[in-house]
């Protein structure tokens, strides 16, 4: 056994998963340690997909806003001279 403690970092999401389902299973049961085990890696698993789901995110430029008032310029214009002319 070696003494260095498994970091979550070296562990893929599919055994992070798989590990927390398997202490929360633990928790159920009534293991007293299970619970804070299973929540540290339930948080964990939740912080991966965050940090997934940041990084999937695109930015895109906001779209101007159409000013309003040039509708009701050309009402009025078109009510002012109704042959079309400006």
């Amino acid at each position: 056994m070696t003494s260095d403690p498994l970091s979550l970092a070296d562990v893929d999401d599919e055994q992070l998963e798989a590990l927390a389902r398997h202490w929360r299973a633990r928790a159920a049961r009534g293991e007293k340690d299970a619970y804070g085990i299973a929540h540290s890696l339930e948080v964990e698993l939740r912080s991966r997909a965050r940090a997934s789901r940041r990084a999937a995110l695109t930015y895109t430029a906001p779209v101007p806003p159409r000013p309003w008032w040039h509708v009701w310029r050309r009402l009025v214009s078109r009510r002012q001279n109704p042959e079309g002319g400006r």
